[in-house]
């Protein structure tokens, strides 16, 4: 059943946010913090150090609870909507006792989907994501990048409503982030889900998203959200582009006006 907020959503919204509050150790860090989030984009958020940005991601996704405030999703709450999660450390969340396979795999198994099924779908991602590695192999057989790549496929392999990516670049070489990039926006174009990336790095967050969310110093608040309407899928070369360097500088600009504050 849909929930009616106190105030209206924009249309297009797939994740509400109203009225969210945090606090550590009795200081604040979320206030009464509203966010709508566009349905089928890619949202990354940036901001300083202690800002909060893998809270956010952590309590929308029901990582970590709320002190108060609501959040829906389509006007649904969270235990009626399907999500994916990458974490940073893909080391520790892969199941070291499992294939590769099995790890992408395991999310399917465990709703109780049929073993052909597995298979078909295990094989998609295994398309979209043109895998030239052994997936037989286990984990600590494979590089990091490829350990991130089985982390995104198998967040992926339930078809999510929306998929949360904390920090997914940061332990990868360039080689292995351009890559992942590549494959994040085909995933988005291809099935249409809604992504919320942590990022530390200005470039991986301009490069993939539709908005920018660049946050304050805590208490968090929104110091601006920018559209960045520059066509997809973005070639590497992209970053030359002069409305990808205005944007960039733009969320530069803000990030050390809030540096300063």
């Amino acid at each position: 059943m849909s929930t009616i907020l106190e105030s209206p959503q924009p249309a297009g919204t797939h994740v509400t946010i109203r009225g969210l509050n945090k606090a550590f150790g009795g200081a604040p860090l979320y206030e009464d913090f509203d966010l709508n989030i566009p349905k089928g984009k890619i949202v990354s958020i940036f901001g300083p150090n202690g800002c909060g940005k893998s809270t956010l991601i952590n309590m929308i996704s029901g990582l970590m609870p709320i002190d108060g405030g609501q959040i829906l999703f389509d006007g649904k709450s969270l235990k009626d909507t399907s999500i994916g999660y990458v974490f940073q450390n893909y080391r520790d969340a892969l199941f070291p006792w499992m294939s590769a396979w099995d790890n992408i795999a395991y999310p399917l198994k465990r709703k109780g989907v049929k073993k052909d099924e597995v298979k078909r779908r295990v094989n998609e991602l295994i398309g979209l994501f043109e895998i030239r590695f052994n997936l037989k192999l286990y984990p600590y057989e494979l590089s990091g990048g490829q350990q991130q790549t089985v982390c995104i496929m198998r967040a992926l392999a339930t078809r999510p409503e929306v998929l949360f990516l904390d920090e997914p670049f940061s332990a990868l070489d360039f080689e292995m982030t351009l890559f992942i990039r590549a494959k994040l926006q085909e995933a988005n174009l291809a099935t249409g889900v809604t992504m919320m990336i942590v990022s530390h790095d200005l470039e991986d967050a301009v490069f993939l998203a539709d908005k920018i969310l660049l946050l304050t110093r805590r208490p968090t608040r929104i110091a601006e959200f920018i559209d960045f309407d520059m066509p997809k899928p973005r070639a590497p070369e992209a970053v030359s582009d002069p409305l990808f360097i205005a944007t960039k500088a733009h969320a530069l600009e803000v990030f050390q006006r809030e540096m300063r504050a």
